[in-house]
């Protein structure tokens, strides 16, 4: 029945975009001579990932108006990131913007982001992920599978935040804390004492606030976007983890264009990498200040005593996934050289 119910939900995006765009064909009669570029994020129109991608929609409208037209469909209007990421894949949609967990199913490298502590911090995370070398090796990791990375987007840090203090790890013990989807997230959690409740972001209000989940794991923009601070009103300063959002186009629109067209539309994906990055920076402030409003009560703790629990999980998942071991080496020596 589950997967009837996700099939029925892909077809039902499927009919919605080729609806959107027929009615917009039949609007303007110059259509026809244009390519039509579906791109899907879950975010809504005021995150900085959609203000990036209205940026890489003027700039390639601008540049290839005559050529292409840019659609974008926010809010989860296809679907969730699985949804998204699978109409992707069969060529409905064209770029989809996505969590880098969601992409674990493609390719291990993308398990990477899931360690703890990987990143000293997140101008380190920064650092690695403008290295070209490191970043073609993630954004080529997918290709087999028809899909390609072609952007990231800073995320921010993730700290647990909860109804209850966490302060030290064996606050965490015994509580049920809601996870992505993602090997290293679960094991993470599971080292606290803790049980990992794989949720989609979505269902996670309604969860704290019925005592399905005790804490969450988050950056800071959960807590006023999906206002999970209305109902977890102490965040705790962890920064345990650091995962990216992944821009990702479908290989064959990839293909598809000319050497001029894939010249201008790499400028644009590197704009949108610039923009969502600045723009992510100029509202964390501002969502700090929304939350302790509402009445979160901010935490800086000690992590010296996390890393130590969490040590063996990275540990193990080394040893789980060996090709990683050059990924995660290449981590280090990036942020560490100065």
């Amino acid at each position: 029945m589950k997967k009837m119910n996700k099939i029925t939900s892909v077809m039902i995006s499927i009919a919605l975009v080729f609806v959107l765009i027929g009615c917009s064909a039949s609007a303007n009669a110059d259509l026809e001579q244009k390519k039509v570029i579906g791109i899907a994020t879950v975010q809504p129109d005021n995150h900085s990932i959609t203000i990036a991608l209205n940026a890489f929609k003027d700039y390639i409208e601008e540049e290839l108006g005559d050529k292409f037209e840019i659609r974008i469909f926010s809010n989860s209007i296809m679907g969730g990131n699985t949804e998204a990421i699978e109409l992707l894949q069969m060529g409905s949609l064209d770029i989809v913007a996505t969590s880098g967990s969601n992409l674990e199913s493609f390719a291990n490298e993308y398990k990477i982001f899931g360690f703890p502590y990987l990143f000293n911090d997140e101008a380190s995370f920064r650092k690695v992920m403008n290295n070209e070398e490191f970043i073609k090796e993630i954004y080529n990791a997918t290709a087999d599978n028809g899909i390609q990375g072609v952007a990231w987007f800073a995320n921010g840090v993730n700290n647990f935040y909860s109804s209850k203090r966490i302060e030290t790890p064996e606050d965490l013990k015994g509580l049920k804390v809601r996870v992505q989807s993602s090997e290293a997230n679960v094991k993470m959690v599971q080292a606290f004492d803790a049980a990992a409740v794989v949720m989609a972001h979505g269902e996670v209000y309604t969860a704290l606030q019925n005592g399905v989940i005790d804490a969450g794991a988050n950056p800071e923009m959960a807590l006023v976007s999906l206002k999970h601070g209305e109902v977890a009103n102490f965040y705790s300063r962890t920064e345990h983890q650091i995962f990216t959002d992944m821009l990702m186009a479908n290989t064959k629109f990839l293909d598809s264009l000319t050497d001029e067209e894939k010249e201008i539309f790499e400028n644009g994906f590197k704009m949108t990498t610039q923009i969502q990055n600045e723009e992510w920076d100029k509202q964390i402030p501002e969502v700090i200040e929304e939350a302790e409003e509402m009445g979160v009560e901010f935490m800086t703790v000690d992590k010296k005593p996390f890393k130590e629990v969490l040590k063996p999980v990275s540990e193990e998942l080394l040893n789980m996934y060996p090709e990683l071991k050059p990924l995660y080496d290449k981590v280090q020596e990036i942020q560490n050289d100065t």
